[in-house]
């Protein structure tokens, strides 16, 4: 039963949002659909980015031991050579640039 105690602030702030006006120190959000689109794009890119990144580590890693074949190097090669091509091929279609797919991790630095 205490959670159903309200605060008169509380009730007042709810007053005024449901009547379409902004209580004191509420802020909210403006959506723009392109640039949440933008923001998206930005995102599942920036993730694209560093699963390619750890791919491409990854198939050198193996390539350095010797576990690929030469058919097998080719073949990475180009795949890697394509995914590039089309990452750049998004990020021109979002209006993107390769720095700003990189995000920044505080203390742990940036994550690209």
């Amino acid at each position: 039963m205490e959670n159903l105690v309200c605060r008169e602030e509380e009730i007042e702030d709810f007053e005024a949002e449901m009547s379409g006006r902004n209580p004191a120190g509420a802020q909210r959000i403006h959506a723009d659909p392109e640039k949440v689109e933008q923001g998206l794009a930005k995102l599942v890119l920036t993730l694209i980015e560093l699963l390619r990144r750890l791919m491409e580590k990854q198939a050198l890693r193996r390539i350095e031991r010797g576990t690929l074949t030469d058919e097998e190097i080719e073949r990475v090669g180009l795949t890697m050579l394509r995914l590039e091509e089309k990452m750049e091929e998004l990020k021109r279609a979002f209006g993107l640039e390769g720095e700003e797919l990189n995000l920044n991790l505080g203390p742990l630095g940036d994550l690209l």
